[in-house]
């Protein structure tokens, strides 16, 4: 893998947004101007091997605005590898406060980084909820929001995580809580990636916090969800439920 890193001099770096691509070149020359409109805020692109040239604008857009990172990836590994290597890079790179977890897709508005800045005053994790003000998601057909809220409800029921979105994937980390988690025993890399690292957070004592966004489906490119993808966070739960309980004291 091979990184690029922009060092900064001055005032340290407030928070750094992690975002895994594949083929998102087109979002992405959107997406990130929006993120940089926020002061104090530096975007990390972790590329899978983008055959659309995604990985060559990244590149381009860290030296452009010497506030963008790239992490290049030989091939398609997972989301879930892509945000463990993004957060090493990110505690090992910069000096960011805090890390987000944000998709490129526009499915997670970066009009909401502000209200996830303003909530880490007396939180270690927050979580952007789909759920937490009823239903807040646009343009998913109904088999896609049933499945979803059950996934929900199963994940909740199993793991007890004071949560009503486990499988969020738009996330605000203070730098100490991924610095207090072992990020190589988190081997899950799909929705119970998500579900997986909050348990952990949650474990550990830290403080949980959710916050209420509108989720819109993405209306470029293709979604990277697969039946695997689900399968393996129906049986992962049990794993975390169970490692917890028999784990020594």
């Amino acid at each position: 893998m091979k990184g690029r890193s922009q060092y900064r001099k001055g005032k340290p770096l407030k928070a750094i947004v992690v975002i895994p691509t594949i083929n998102e070149r087109e979002n992405l020359e959107r997406l990130i101007p929006e993120i940089l409109a926020v002061d104090g805020v530096e975007v990390l692109i972790v590329d899978d091997n983008s055959s659309d040239g995604t990985g060559t604008l990244a590149d381009r857009l860290a030296l452009e605005t010497g506030r963008v990172h790239v992490l290049h990836r030989p091939m398609r590994m997972g989301f879930g590898t892509a945000y463990i290597d993004g957060f090493k890079y990110a505690l090992s790179n910069t000096d960011a406060q805090y890390i987000f977890e944000m998709d490129a897709d526009f499915s997670h508005d970066p009009k909401y980084l502000p209200d996830f800045l303003e909530a880490m005053h007396d939180a270690d994790l927050v979580v952007g909820s789909r759920y937490l003000k009823g239903i807040s998601i646009v343009n998913w057909p109904l088999n896609r929001l049933i499945i979803s809220k059950m996934g929900n409800w199963y994940a909740r029921a199993v793991t007890r995580l004071p949560l009503t979105d486990v499988t969020a994937g738009f996330k605000c980390f203070r730098r100490e809580v991924l610095e207090n988690i072992d990020l190589d025993s988190i081997h899950s890399n799909g929705y119970s990636f998500q579900i997986e690292i909050s348990y952990i957070v949650w474990k550990k004592g830290f403080r949980v916090k959710e916050i209420p966004i509108v989720f819109v489906d993405r209306t470029i490119g293709e979604s990277k969800i697969t039946y695997g993808i689900v399968w393996e966070a129906v049986w992962r739960v049990w794993s975390l439920r169970f490692k917890h309980l028999f784990a020594r004291k």
